[in-house]
């Protein structure tokens, strides 16, 4: 149970996380190269950035920020290269803890919870893409990534110059309207309104991670029923001179089974208990350690996890059940 609900729970707050942040950075519709993924970070940087002229010039197009995603491979987070004044002009701009806007191609935004991973703050130097870059600003996190450097010192770093990963786009009220502007301008790019990729990050909605949850969940049931098989079993053989005097005192098959089942119930009833207990210390262990990571626990969730458990439970402790049923009582009471 603890297994499948810490799986999923990190799953489900990952997404919910992304989708958020995506969210929160304040654009209408998102503008990305042709067969590019859902995930900033699998994007190329393959787009001319001269298009945020075009696009701009779009009647029912209201702003345009380029964004290079450049994914930092030693601490395996995503930043951002952006043009601070377009991308702030997306929504009501971010919202500063402490100090402000980065000036110099060497400096960074930090969202607040990258930073308490860190322990950074204003004027702190870290280590970004290989490089140094010294804090300029700290932020509330939600807008898109934990890390913003200035467009043009990503394209350096990347190589990728005069190129972007992809243009977020406010509309002037009209989404689809705007979107199909786009679409007629860029035929052949990947181009979602906001509702639209909202709806896709859900683990529902994403195929590749089904057989993923699908296996972990098979997993914890298998893992609960030989646990389970094993702890009857032994406990059966132990108890089978028990059993017999059980028999012989006039006990009948149902009764045997009833006693085995109902002493997995309760085994299976402390073992949830234990599961939730152990999730939620976990969880709160981990929020407090790496504030970045996110986890969802559900309660659909956990009521599956439940449900699971119990039907691996009752089928590992069919077998120890019917073979103490089964038993003979005279060889039961011969047993030592």
């Amino acid at each position: 149970m603890f297994l499948v609900l810490l799986i999923v729970g990190l799953t489900s707050g990952a997404l919910a996380d992304w989708r958020t942040r995506a969210e929160g950075i304040g654009a209408d519709i998102i503008v990305q190269p042709p067969n590019s993924s859902i995930f900033f970070a699998f994007s190329s940087a393959v787009m001319p950035d001269s298009l945020v002229k075009q696009i701009e010039s779009l009647p029912g197009i209201d702003e345009v920020a380029p964004v290079l995603v450049v994914v930092d491979q030693h601490n395996f987070g995503v930043v951002y290269g952006i043009d601070y004044g377009r991308f702030a002009g997306l929504s009501n701009g971010f919202t500063f803890l402490s100090g402000g806007p980065f000036h110099e191609g060497d400096q960074t935004i930090v969202d607040d919870l990258a930073a308490q991973t860190r322990k950074l703050h204003v004027g702190r130097s870290t280590m970004l893409l290989g490089h140094p870059f010294t804090v300029s600003g700290i932020v509330l996190h939600g807008k898109g990534a934990r890390f913003f450097i200035p467009l043009k010192s990503a394209q350096d770093i990347a190589g990728a110059d005069g190129r972007v990963s992809m243009f977020f786009v406010r509309s002037k009220g009209d989404t689809e309207g705007a979107r199909a502007e786009l679409v007629k301008l860029l035929p052949t790019y990947k181009i979602r309104s906001m509702a639209e990729f909202s709806t896709l990050m859900t683990s529902s909605s994403l195929p590749e991670l089904k057989p993923f949850i699908r296996s972990f969940v098979l997993l914890g049931m298998v893992i609960s029923f030989l646990v389970v098989l094993l702890t009857m079993h032994t406990m059966v053989q132990e108890r089978t001179r028990d059993i017999g005097v059980l028999k012989a005192l006039g006990s009948s098959r149902l009764e045997i089974c009833g006693m085995i089942v109902g002493e997995t119930l309760v085994m299976v009833a402390l073992g949830v208990i234990f599961g939730v207990l152990c999730t939620y210390g976990v969880v709160g262990i981990l929020r407090e350690t790496s504030p970045t990571l996110q986890i969802a626990i559900e309660g659909a969730w956990i009521v599956r996890a439940i449900l699971l458990t119990i039907a691996g439970a009752i089928a590992g402790a069919l077998y120890p059940a019917l073979r103490a049923a089964r038993s003979d009582p005279v060889d039961a009471l011969a047993y030592e």
